[in-house]
């Protein structure tokens, strides 16, 4: 039987790196398993396979009657729907522990780096198998993408030491350069409708029984999205219609390195007080802000007593 390895929903690079990476280590072992992702590919994705010659993964957002393999997360929320229906064989993953939970055992390896890719690498080389220049250069981007080239509070050695290491199986002579190749892939806004930029990479939370939604988006200006600031602001009062008790999307650019939060909130006051900042109209400014992970998500678990 087939297990198919897969990403969280809003797939980025690293979900559908990681994805394909984990799928070509077991098939080096003898397994069966297929690479797929719950979504298009973002810009920066397709940059990414086209890069490195890789095959677009299938697209699998229903796990009834299938094996699976997660990748990128541990969240049930993330996870493909109808999971309960399904049977997890194994979690890879370098977020926190999130709430999914098996029948039998299964090989969880959760590591406190910046990107799956990182914790790729050392499950290759803990099962002797050797890394493909393809996949060294998906894994490459990834940490690249997932780490904001370095820059990033999630980023760690071990991050660094794998790119260098993964850089010189893929022949990339130069890192900087790719991560701005995928940089204006990423940034690129202009004729995108506001819900999909919302949604380009974007994660529902559970804060202590309230729904809360974070998007980010990395440009390489916020000047970037001054035209664009009404048409994501309607699009975040209607997603958060849908039964959230907040909306944030973060704003980040990469070269001021910190963050324009955009906020929509039923307690506006609680979100100031996460941040330790004051909402100027739907927007504050937090300076050195850039990980969801590391900076926006444990703010607020901490504000909303989780």
């Amino acid at each position: 039987m087939s297990v198919y390895v897969v990403g969280h929903k809003n797939p980025d690079t690293d979900s559908v790196t990681a994805a394909i990476a984990y799928a070509e280590l077991m098939k080096a072992k003898g397994e069966d398993y297929i690479a797929c992702m719950q979504g298009e590919l973002t810009p920066e994705s397709a940059l990414v396979l086209d890069r490195f010659s890789a095959a677009t993964p299938e697209i699998m957002t229903d796990a009834s009657g299938k094996q699976v393999a997660l990748v990128d997360h541990s969240d049930i929320a993330q996870a493909p729907d109808n999971l309960a229906d399904g049977e997890v064989m194994a979690i890879v993953d370098h977020h926190k522990i999130g709430d999914v939970t098996t029948n039998n055992p299964i090989l969880f390896c959760n590591m406190p780096v910046g990107c799956t890719g990182t914790v790729l690498k050392t499950l290759f080389e803990l099962n002797g198998v050797a890394i493909t220049a393809q996949v060294a250069g998906l894994m490459t981007a990834a940490i690249l993408s997932d780490t904001v080239n370095f820059k990033s509070p999630t980023c760690t050695d071990a991050d660094k030491a794998a790119v260098a290491d993964l850089a010189k199986i893929a022949g990339i002579a130069d890192t900087d350069a790719l991560f701005m190749d995928m940089l204006a892939a990423k940034s690129s806004i202009d004729g995108v409708p506001a819900k999909d930029l919302l949604n380009r990479d974007y994660k529902d939370f559970d804060m202590k029984g309230k729904k809360v939604g974070v998007g980010q988006l990395e440009l390489a200006s916020l000047d970037q999205a001054a035209a664009h600031r009404d048409g994501l602001y309607k699009a975040m009062q209607e997603q958060k219609a849908e039964g959230r008790h907040s909306i944030l999307l973060m704003l980040t650019d990469v070269v001021k390195e910190g963050t324009d939060l955009m906020v929509i909130s039923d307690e506006p006051e609680l979100i100031e007080k996460a941040f330790d900042a004051k909402l100027d109209g739907n927007c504050m400014w937090i300076d050195g802000m850039m990980s969801r992970k590391k900076q926006t998500v444990p703010n607020l678990q901490n504000a909303f007593g989780c």
